[in-house]
């Protein structure tokens, strides 16, 4: 899995978002990430088509919505976002959330059933805590690949990345600029300063230096290539010590049924 990836969460205008994703990928990108609530699957597909760059060099994802994670609408909402998308397959099917139709035993052996059949290559879990990481763990038959969580220098997840690394599960760290405020950060705006890149590329270096895939949301070219640019940051541990110290926990993302 590319250690850097594009994010499409809001990004809803169809010509924005097809775009956007078309430029990641010419750009160098090979990792794109949507979900089935995002409602931009189509325009996702749209962008891979477009772009200059083979199917199968592209580590795509896409999350099943909470509504439709009884067994049978696993399969059926699979299929569909595989239509919209435009592909054959995903690399990284995500239950997007532990609630509402979630259901550890079901849920989990649908997923089992669309990796024995091709339709997803890796079985990935969004949000879910330490003991929620365990038991799907100990459920899942495929193997769980990745957690998808919120991770930025702003909330750090010492025992969530703890757990994972314990299971074997890779993380994905989504809101990785914790929608924006990295850039009103001090500790960041004087590391960034100290190399002159933005405290965007300062934050996903960080991640990146703890083993966490980052898949920060963008439209614009400018916001695509700096953040692409922070993979030739190589932070040095004194930099690496100032973000682990910073005690802040400002969590961007906390819907109602979060599980927290």
């Amino acid at each position: 899995m590319p250690m850097l990836g594009l994010g499409t969460w809001e990004n809803t205008d169809p010509d924005a978002c097809a775009n956007a994703v078309q430029t990641a990928l010419e750009m160098g990108y090979r990792h794109i990430d949507t979900a089935q609530i995002y409602g931009n699957e189509e325009d996702v597909g749209a962008g891979i088509a477009a772009a200059d760059v083979d199917r199968e060099d592209i580590f795509l994802a896409t999350k099943v919505w909470i509504n439709e994670l009884g067994h049978d609408d696993v399969i059926e909402s699979t299929n569909e976002s595989l239509d919209k998308l435009g592909v054959d397959y995903v690399d990284l099917l995500y239950v997007h959330w532990p609630a509402r139709a979630y259901d550890p035993a079901e849920t989990l052996s649908a997923f089992d059933e669309l990796v024995e059949r091709g339709l997803t290559k890796r079985v990935g879990i969004s949000n879910f805590e330490p003991e929620q990481v365990r038991e799907a763990v100990e459920r899942s038959d495929a193997g769980i690949f990745a957690n998808q969580i919120e991770l930025h220098p702003l909330l750090q997840q010492d025992e969530l990345r703890e757990v994972c690394a314990e299971e074997g599960v890779e993380i994905v760290a989504y809101s990785p600029l914790a929608r924006g405020t990295v850039f009103d950060v001090d500790v960041l705006s004087d590391i960034a300063d100290k190399h002159g890149v933005s405290e965007a590329q300062v934050s996903l270096a960080w991640l990146r230096e703890k083993g966490v895939t980052a898949i920060p949301k963008a439209t614009s070219e400018a916001h695509i290539r700096d953040n692409w640019e922070s993979l030739a940051l190589d932070l040095d541990d004194e930099d690496i010590d100032a973000i682990d110290a910073i005690e802040q926990v400002d969590r961007r993302v906390d819907p109602d049924f979060a599980p927290w």
